[in-house]
Formats: structure tokens, sequence, C-alpha cells
């Protein structure tokens, strides 16, 4: 087994699209590969099939080799509470909730899990391609790292560096990380990849025939900037699609901890949905829609909705006849109260919900991970329903006359909620508007009377996986990897 690394220059500097582009490419050349992220920071987590939790980043991965996610490619996964705290989830599962200076004396055992769980993917693929996080090159970080070159150096790994073109100074980016780096960790990287250029890359030959002359080392590639590509992003927002005139607004508090953004990405895709996320001390627009999104701190970013005034602007978003809808930590936001006695997300305490619909919510230890299908009720009373799936991340307990009205039934039971007057909806599903049949569902109770096709959001992400694999095979040093992998 051959492990290749992928490190950047910075967070967002592109390695998790590059890493998906390599495992797609590399089954195209018919060749047993894994993705592997030792260590993640991220509020974006994927369900896997052994019943445990990873990074969205590597599941997208997964699916770029046509496997489906399993913990072991994703073994330590933070997610953060506050500026200082956040949940560890090791292999998959809740180990608890660490301060930053708790977790740092925590790394040795990290470690260990972390080198278990690629020994484990080890035995059962033939190359592994790993990611790094953020950068290398942080100085504060490097006693005990895991993520980087603590790991590359533990597994005697080769390592790539990516930078950034997109975000200016990207040479400077490239050699000084790399002079930042210890012998030994300079010797194993060996070499560059430039990512996101717009333009003739010839405009670029006098800048790279420079930076190999300068570091002895060679760039790879000059990867293009792929306009319309939408993909599982870690923890970034991305920019709202184009859209029709007179689309559906679709209004999303960009709440402090907001987690699993990607469930709004269908709808971005949708060229007769405008989506705007709204943010701290932002305008809050009218809207035909507004979806309170997924949090990892449920009662600290009610707070934060309190003090930003949305519970005025949804009472009157209301009385006009809009539509609500919460998912998650939304949809608990929508009840009466949320009790946290044992401090599972923070403080010890209860809150007051929006007191939208009549139930209550306890957060518990047990975290309910659990990927489901089944049928949305019938929501456009049609006497039709139609098929969904998703996926449950979540540790609250909802009870109340509320669950009476589900939203959706499935193998699992039954799951969410609907108002007396349908202008209110809630659950606990992710990834519920990824399926075609659901979403064009979902719009049209959103109000859409004469729906275009709805995009299949699964044959968007296959199609724009293989993207990324044709932007492999035009633009990179495909038998300089082939080398390194150790496949000729």
């Amino acid at each position: 087994m051959t492990t290749l690394m992928i490190q950047g220059t910075t967070s967002d500097a592109g390695k998790s699209t590059v890493v998906a582009a390599l495992c797609r490419w590399l089954v195209r050349q018919g060749v047993n590969v894994a993705p592997f992220k030792p260590q993640n920071m991220a509020l974006n987590s994927a369900v896997t099939c052994d019943g445990g939790e990873i990074g969205r980043s590597t599941a997208l991965q997964a699916l770029a080799c046509g496997l489906v996610p399993h913990s072991d490619m994703n073994p330590v996964l933070l997610k953060p509470q506050s500026d200082r705290g956040a949940q560890v989830i090791l292999r998959g599962q809740v180990y608890g909730n660490m301060d930053a200076m708790d977790y740092h004396a925590f790394k040795r055992t990290a470690k260990d899990v972390v080198l278990a769980a690629w020994e484990a993917l080890a035995q059962r693929y033939d190359i592994v391609i790993a990611e790094g996080a953020g950068s290398p090159a942080e100085i504060n970080l490097r006693a005990g790292d895991i993520a980087n070159m603590g790991f590359a150096e533990a597994i005697d790994c080769t390592v790539i560096l990516v930078g950034d073109i997109d975000r200016g100074g990207v040479f400077a980016q490239l050699v000084g990380t790399l002079a930042l780096l210890s012998p030994s960790e300079q010797a194993r990287t060996q070499g560059f990849i430039i990512n996101r250029f717009r333009g003739d890359p010839q405009l670029l030959t006098s800048g790279t025939d420079w930076l190999q002359e300068y570091s002895q080392k060679p760039v790879y590639g000059v990867l293009p900037y792929l306009q319309g590509l939408l993909l599982d992003a870690e923890d970034s927002v991305a920019h709202a699609g184009e859209h029709q005139a007179g689309a559906l607004k679709v209004v999303v508090p960009r709440l402090p901890r907001m987690s699993n953004h990607n469930d709004f990405d269908p709808l971005r895709l949708h060229p007769q949905v405008e989506l705007i996320f709204v943010g701290k001390d932002e305008p809050i627009p009218s809207a035909d829609v507004i979806i309170l999104p997924g949090t990892k701190n449920t009662r600290q970013d009610l707070a934060w909705l309190i003090e930003q005034n949305w519970p005025e602007h949804l009472r009157k978003h209301l009385r006009y006849g809009g539509k609500v809808m919460g998912i998650c930590g939304g949809f608990q936001m929508l009840g009466s109260s949320i009790h946290d006695p044992e401090g599972f997300e923070g403080q010890p305490g209860s809150s007051h919900g929006l007191n939208l619909l009549p139930f209550t919510t306890h957060l518990e230890a047990r975290k309910v991970l659990r990927q489901q299908q089944g049928q949305l009720c019938d929501l456009n009373r049609i006497g039709k329903t139609a098929a969904f799936s998703g996926y449950e991340i979540h540790m609250g307990r909802s009870e109340g006359s509320a669950l009476s009205r589900p939203l959706t039934h499935s193998d699992c039971g039954s799951d969410g909620a609907i108002s007396d007057d349908g202008l209110i909806l809630g659950t606990y599903m992710h990834g519920i508007f990824e399926q075609a049949e659901a979403l064009s569902t979902f719009l049209t109770y959103f109000g859409i009377t004469a729906a275009q096709t709805t995009t299949d959001y699964t044959c968007h992400r296959e199609a724009s996986l293989d993207r990324l694999a044709d932007m492999i095979e035009s633009h990179l040093d495909t038998r300089a990897l082939l080398r390194h992998l150790k496949l000729i």
C-alpha cells in the first residue's frame, strides 16, 4: 500500500477538491483507492456505513472513489461548539467535549487512533490519498501535530503542496511554507500544484520556471478555476448560483455555529430559486421561505437569532403567509423549549424556543447517527407522496403534540412536524432536498407553481467529480503522480 498526502499552504487552498479529483482519476485507471484525512475541524459531517460520522469533504472523496464513507477515513473530527471548545469524534463516535488546551494534551492519544485507522485502510486498499488540514507551517500547532507533517513523518509518505493562486501571492505561499518546514519535511515535499488559475497558463510560465529553479522541486501542474463547480464544501459557504427573474426567494440565517450548510446546495443549484444567507447585523430581506439550518450549539445560536431580531421577523413573515422550515438544530428552535442540563452543547441550562410548534427538546449523551430512506407526507395534498433520502446527526430527543403530524415516514419511524396551518415544517433530516422527487415536492409546497425539471443533485455531484478527473488528466503531470504512487 502506498500513501500520497496533499497538503496546502492555507485553509481552503483546494486540498479537498484536489484529493477528490485524484481519487476519481485513479478510479478511472482501475486503482483500488481510498481517501484519508487524519484530523478534520468542520461542522459539516456525514453518516458512515459503520454508524459513525466523518467530515463532509472526506465523504465526498469516498464517493469519488466509488466507496461508501467509513469512519476509518477521518478518524479525528473536531466539531467546534465555541471559540475555545469542540466536540471530539474518534473513529466516528463522540469521545467528549474538550477545550483547545485539553485537546493539545490529548493529541498523543489521538495520534494512536489516527495511525490505527490508517493501518485499517492500508489493509483494504492499494492506494490511500491523504489530505492535510489548514497549513503544515502553523508554528504554534507543530508540536504533536497529527494533521499534516506529523502524520506524514509517522508513516513516511510523500507530500505534494497545493497553493491557491486565485487569492494572490501563490509563490510566496509555496516558498514560505516550504521554508518553515524541517529539513526532513522539506525533503518529503516532492513538488507543487498551483490551483484555481484563471486565464492563459502560458502567462504563468516564468513564475513556475522560477519556482522550480529556486526550490529545486517540480510544479506538477496548474489547475484551472472551474466555473460553476458545486461540491460539498468543508466550512466555507458557496456563493449562490444563478437564478431566473422572479425566482422563489429562500432566506437562511447564517448562524455562528451553522452545520451541514450543504443541505442547501440543491436549492442553490436550482435556477428558479434565489438562495440568500443573512449574517450578523445584515438586513433581513423579505422572503417566500425562511429556513433555519442545523447548528452545533442550538441554544447559543438561538440566542444569536433573538439578538438579531429574527423572532419578530419570523412572526411578521408568517402573518403574511410566508413559509418557515427548520432542519435539525433549526427544527429544535421551532419548539417551545430546549433543555441541556448536562451541558452537552455548552453551558448547562434551558432556553425558551421560538414557540412556533408545540414540542420540547432534551439534549442527551447518545448521538443519533443514521441514514434514512422513506416517504414525505402528502405536503401538497394531491394524494401522492414523494421518496426522500437523508441522514440524521443530532443529540436531541423531541416530544410533543406537533410530532403527531410528521413530515416523513421511514422504516425507522416518523420524523419532523407540520403546523396545523401548514406554514411551518421541521425535520431532523439532513440532505432532504437532494433527491429530485423530494426537491420538486418541496418547491411546489414553497410556492413554485410551474417548476422546471428539478436537477438530480446526485447526478450533478457525479458529473462534477468527473469534471475534476478530466482536469487532472489535462493539466497535471500524471506520469509523475503514478511514479510517486509506485504504479509505474
